[in-house]
């Protein structure tokens, strides 16, 4: 008999807000990250992409200088959403004479995307600088795609295994799939599961560019990202993570810890098709949805609404809508908080399930930011100009990434 999975604890810092709240309340409040970006390189290289959507809350507000100088960014926000999550799950940091969950019990499940290149980037300026000494020895582990997980683990002395998803925009989703995994295969009773990623920087900025996937509205950033919107012309680049505490169900009713929702079905797909384009039939995506709704003892009229990926790009986000269409009907109410946060890249699949949860807990659908006029090729019930409150008992996220990943998530209600 495999375990019910449950969500207890929710953590994250975002371009809204550096944490659950302030997130929320702006994705719910019409709220934008997105802003132009002031650093010195974006007038040397001359980047037709000038904004993108940064932390709202600097690590170095939330961190000891000491601790943030042996973690790459990407460590650190993995690190701070996690401790909000713990603590937002009812449980006290480990100490040497306390373990508030038997470490050998307690997993970590937390991808990235890109993982620590501002790291590797930095190290490769100190050494052409000055030289192998200037080159610090905490380097491999601060850039290590690995690095997120294993800072987390460590931070809770979670033995029961560590694994980092690098599946592109899909990796925070597939955190949370492979924490609901770990659960339902009695390896853990708790995993601390999600995304992180942070990694706004020249390089990453001129390639998507190059891939004619950022949007270059400069002249009015908060209204740049647009999903679904007839008008939309690339994403805004964020930075972000989100990470939420998973457990058994019978581990979280023994302890009387607060229920937000389950994790009902998961499913997890390849394109095999194009390093970065979807299958132009969306096979994968709907293959993904369909396997969530299956693994959960779902049918399609019982979800109440779809937190689609759409990134707000030209081709990806009418490709999505045509899935959804196939996989859940051309009823289905959909909504897209990447208008509000920005694409958070491995970070967004799981910033945006922790939306999906609040969402379904409580029985409203945020609207997507920047939607004037729906893409008359969407032919979905797309929640616009303001939140919707919607009765529902179970919903759906997807996270689709590069390489052909494709992730969905059913969420259902406690």
């Amino acid at each position: 008999m495999t375990a019910d999975v449950v969500i207890t604890g929710l953590g994250a810092t975002t371009p809204l807000g550096g944490d659950v709240a302030s997130t929320w309340d702006g994705v719910l409040n019409g709220s934008s990250g997105a802003r132009r970006l002031e650093a010195d390189w974006v007038e040397q290289y001359e980047l037709p992409a000038r904004i993108g959507a940064p932390l709202k809350v600097d690590p170095a507000e939330v961190l000891p200088r000491v601790q943030l100088r042996r973690m790459d960014r990407c460590e650190a926000i993995a690190v701070i959403a996690a401790r909000e999550a713990w603590q937002d799950a009812g449980l006290e940091m480990p100490t040497e004479d306390s373990e508030p969950v038997d470490p050998d019990r307690l997993g970590v499940a937390l991808g990235t995307g890109i993982g620590g290149p501002l790291t590797l980037l930095q190290q490769d300026d100190q050494m052409e600088a000055g030289g192998l000494r200037k080159v610090s020895p905490l380097t491999v582990p601060m850039l290590m795609p690995n690095g997120p997980a294993a800072m987390v683990s460590l931070d809770l002395r979670a033995r029961a295994g560590v694994h980092s998803p690098a599946s592109a925009c899909a990796s925070g989703a597939e955190g949370l799939a492979k924490g609901w995994d770990m659960i339902r295969q009695g390896l853990a009773d708790v995993v601390v599961a999600g995304g992180a990623e942070s990694c706004i920087h020249p390089i990453t900025i001129a390639g998507f560019t190059q891939a004619r996937t950022l949007s270059t509205r400069n002249d009015d950033p908060q209204r740049a990202s647009r999903p679904f919107d007839v008008d939309r012309d690339g994403f805004v680049m964020g930075e972000g993570a989100g990470v939420v505490v998973l457990e058994s169900a019978e581990h979280a009713k023994a302890r009387g810890a607060r229920i937000y929702g389950r994790i009902a079905g998961t499913g997890i797909t390849s394109d095999a098709y194009h390093i970065t384009g979807s299958h132009p039939d969306g096979i994968g995506q709907v293959n993904a949805m369909r396997q969530a709704l299956r693994t959960a003892d779902l049918q399609p009229s019982d979800i109440g609404h779809v937190n689609a990926h759409a990134t707000s790009t030209v081709v990806g986000d009418v490709g999505e809508a045509n899935s959804v269409r196939q996989a859940v009907g051309e009823d289905a109410v959909v909504t897209a908080p990447k208008g509000a946060l920005g694409h958070l890249v491995g970070g967004a699949g799981a910033v945006e399930s922790i939306v999906t949860i609040l969402s379904l807990h409580h029985g409203i659908v945020p609207a997507v930011q920047n939607l004037e006029e729906l893409d008359p090729k969407v032919e979905l019930d797309v929640v616009a100009d303001k939140p919707r409150h919607v009765e529902q008992t179970a919903a759906v996220n997807n996270a689709f990434g590069f390489g052909g990943h494709n992730v969905a998530l059913a969420f259902a209600s406690a």
